[in-house]
């Protein structure tokens, strides 16, 4: 790392840096010769909380099994193996949904890319139980939407209808719609873009040429390329705070692979993704202590991406879940700075341009007919002065 730059971790729990220190091991015997101060004072619940929170309790759960039976008490070691058991079970369940729905579309004409879900346990880490999952994601052509849906309803999916939308924006403000299966107990979620838009990102046709069959099923299963899978995982990771370890780990699994760093770095350039790149290529260095080769230091390179995972930091030292409302106005507040961080200068005037796209919550404001909803755009910064005035005449 250049000028031997380190981490600030010091207002990590130390919990966590146990978990740290348990995903990194290679020899068993070493660490165990060496590891007396890394046990002691350890709350035992809040490092399961963590477990569970980061997702690794199966790498954990697979790692403990040759330690001492002195260093971990036996009920966290139980409940770590009580929970990779149900994960084996859930994983497997989501690796026959998956292919019932990869069938169902392939006889429907519709291409289907696998995003995560059992597809990233078998490729980055060679067995569907060693990786989480609570839902499958899959990539679908937009033109596609409408019919995919009629097919799912007719599976028995409920949509969770809860887009709201004035002139089409849902097609690049938003990247997903989440379907249900109360019997089945699955969540289904449909992208037509790999992340929330306004952003340039590599178009379905680009992705499918590049598609790699899992060797998960004999039935044929298609996902991203490697360069496309770390562009997306980078992506994805980057615009969640980093706030699961699970996240990371993906990425140290995926530089092991045979990655053609030349293409890569030409990809995230073009779509304006290197410094998220760099920043997940820095906090894997430092905690999850991956080489730095010679083809990953271009996405290294200065001192942006290694303030991006300085940044991230905060999402470790607190267990941030930024998908259950309401998220603490603290933390709601420093990620919306870290999202803006995060962009490029492109990135940045895409983003400000599209506040001058009329939002749901002017239609709301003032409702017209359809036919004169175009008016909403002259009307945009009236309507959110008077929103904001009103807001503060409230409170």
């Amino acid at each position: 790392m250049e000028n031997n730059f380190s981490l600030d971790l010091a207002l990590i729990p130390k919990e966590l840096k146990l978990i740290l220190e348990i995903i990194k091991i290679e020899d068993v015997e070493r660490f165990q010769a060496n590891s007396s101060d890394w046990f002691k004072d350890i709350d035992w619940k809040l490092f399961l909380e963590l477990a569970i929170h980061h997702r690794v309790y199966p790498i954990l759960s697979l790692k403990i099994k040759k330690f001492d039976v002195n260093l971990i008490p036996p009920n966290v070691i139980q409940i770590l193996n009580l929970t990779y058991r149900k994960n084996t079970l859930q994983m497997l369940h989501l690796s026959s949904v998956m292919v019932e729905i990869c069938k169902i579309f392939n006889d429907n004409q519709i291409k289907l890319l696998v995003l995560k879900g059992p597809i990233l346990g078998e490729d980055l880490y060679g067995d569907v139980s060693k990786r989480t999952s609570g839902d499958l994601d899959v990539l679908i052509p937009i033109d596609d939407l409408a019919k995919v849906e009629e097919l799912l309803i007719q599976l028995g999916y409920e949509k969770d209808d809860y887009i709201q939308t004035v002139l089409n924006d849902w097609t690049w403000r938003h990247h997903h719609v989440t379907y249900f299966h109360p019997q089945k107990n699955i969540k289904l979620e449909i992208h037509w873009r790999l992340n929330p838009g306004p952003g340039k990102e590599p178009p379905f046709i680009e992705l499918w040429k590049r598609k790699r069959v899992s060797a998960l099923t004999s039935y044929p299963v298609y996902y991203l390329g490697r360069e496309d899978l770390f562009l997306f995982l980078v992506s994805h990771g980057a615009r969640h705070g980093w706030s699961r370890l699970r996240w990371l780990i993906d990425i140290k699994q995926l530089v092991k692979q045979n990655i053609n760093w030349v293409s890569l770095a030409k990809l995230l350039k073009k779509h304006q993704f290197l410094n998220v790149a760099g920043q997940a290529i820095v906090l894997c260095s430092q905690l999850l202590s991956i080489s730095i080769t010679k083809e990953m230091k271009p996405l290294i390179k200065g001192k942006h991406p290694k303030m991006l995972a300085q940044a991230a930091i905060f999402y470790l030292e607190r267990m941030v879940n930024l998908h259950t409302d309401p998220v603490p106005a603290d933390i709601s507040k420093y990620h919306k700075r870290h999202l803006t961080s995060l962009m490029s200068r492109q990135q940045r005037i895409f983003f400000i341009i599209s506040f001058l796209y009329p939002y749901p919550e002017d239609a709301e404001t003032l409702p017209l007919p359809e036919y004169l909803h175009f008016l909403y755009f002259p009307l945009r910064p009236f309507l959110w002065a008077w929103r904001k005035t009103k807001s503060h005449a409230i409170s």
